[in-house]
């Protein structure tokens, strides 16, 4: 018997019993649907990670202050007490290849603008912070060398805190700030930057030169981290090496003794950040591919009930002359066409999904056509596999026992 003619009894017994076979196709359009959708917001989630660490700027190292056991403790990620103004000064000294650097601290403090108070993150940052950061102004211009060096009491004010204290929409430059009573004119405005790694608002946030923030506001002598721009990509793990190599040395720390800075390039970071996000999106997506797996159980379930049901019209086509090979088609092509219009059906519900999820939610999702793709293969996969059994069974019937079954 040919194949077309084959094609078209399954699809006959097929349409026969719609309900049956859309019921059938069910579990693998829910599969293949929940497959695509999870890995969507999955990839989304890396994608926006991978977007944030690129707002840190470009060819980036940070520095950060801890990582050093004493007594039996280990000091936290960044905590304080480590680096130092002598640290900062000797690595734009001695550093070869660094394009910038800038210490960094963290403070909050009541900020007070006419008759609006508000409490922003406030960081002390050096003149090389926002070219490090990549960080452009919306109107004014950055502090200088100068404003550092005499600790003036100057400032740059994100956009969200500018339009909480002024108005949105307002331009701050030359407008006065009061933190702790100490008034600061605002220099520039940066343009808005978004949501940072822990979720925070990154404009949300007023900077000062360093030495006003130590001298002024928190009484600091060492900082949380520093952070250090090679020149290109290329220079960036000999920097870190450079950087490595002088801060052992300046704190003395003996061979074979832990360091009590922690060292990160921008790809180190990268790397550990999406590494969670790609384990997130392969439990998601194996949670979801369980429901392929009982998709195919269902079809092979009621693939053998349709075998049962069929056995004398098995009987009357193998006494015409079909053969097992013929037999084991059909039914094979049965399974087989349930479990890919079902994958088909399930692809349209896996992207709207992930499209609705995107809109009403506000999650970043991301489908990738190598999800389509795999999702669709193992939809074929399954009907082949669970497929098979049933048409065997209904191929290796006797003709004479299938036409004397009632």
């Amino acid at each position: 018997m040919r194949f077309f003619a084959i094609l078209k009894i399954a699809a006959r017994a097929l349409r026969r019993n719609k309900m049956r076979t859309l019921l059938t196709m069910l579990g693998i359009i829910i599969g293949v649907g929940a497959v695509i959708a999870m890995v969507a917001i999955g990839n989304g989630a890396k994608a926006r990670i991978e977007a944030q660490i690129a707002s840190l700027g470009q060819n980036v190292i940070m520095i950060m202050s801890g990582n050093v056991s004493r007594g039996g403790f280990r000091m936290a990620f960044g905590s304080p007490g480590t680096l130092k103004v002598e640290d900062y000064d000797a690595i734009r000294r001695e550093v070869e290849g660094v394009a910038g650097i800038s210490p960094e601290l963290r403070t909050s403090a009541q900020i007070i603008a006419g008759n609006q108070n508000h409490f922003p993150a406030i960081r002390g940052v050096g003149e090389d912070y926002v070219q490090i950061r990549s960080w452009d102004f919306a109107s004014g211009q950055n502090f200088s060398d100068a404003d550092v060096r005499n600790a003036n009491k100057v400032a740059l004010i994100g956009q969200t805190a500018s339009d909480i204290l002024f108005g949105e929409g307002s331009d701050p430059v030359g407008q006065v700030i009061r933190i702790k009573g100490a008034p600061f004119t605002v220099v520039g405005l940066l343009k808005r930057k978004g949501m940072s790694m822990s979720g925070t608002d990154e404009d949300d946030a007023v900077f000062l030169p360093y030495t006003s923030a130590m001298k002024r506001l928190t009484g600091d002598t060492s900082f949380r981290s520093f952070n250090v721009q090679a020149e290109s990509p290329s220079l960036v793990p000999e920097v870190q090496s450079q950087i490595t190599d002088l801060l052992r040395q300046r704190h003395r720390i003996g061979p074979g003794r832990e360091d009590d800075f922690i060292v990160r390039t921008q790809q180190e970071i990268t790397d550990a950040s999406t590494e969670t996000a790609k384990t997130m999106t392969l439990l998601l997506g194996s949670i979801a591919g369980g429901s392929l797996l009982v998709g195919g159980i269902g079809i092979m379930n009621i693939m053998l009930v349709s075998v049962t049901e069929r056995t004398r019209e098995i009987g009357v086509r193998m006494a015409v002359g079909a053969r097992s090979w013929d037999i084991l088609w059909q039914f094979l092509i049965e399974a087989v066409a349930l479990s890919l219009v079902g994958g088909l059906i399930g692809i349209g519900l896996g992207v709207g999904s992930a499209k609705i999820v995107s809109t009403k939610l506000g999650w970043t999702t991301v489908v990738s056509p190598e999800s389509i793709l795999i999702a669709f293969f193992f939809s074929a996969i399954i009907g082949i596999f669970f497929g098979f059994y049933p048409a065997r069974k209904a191929s290796q019937l006797d003709p004479i026992d299938a036409l004397r079954y009632e």
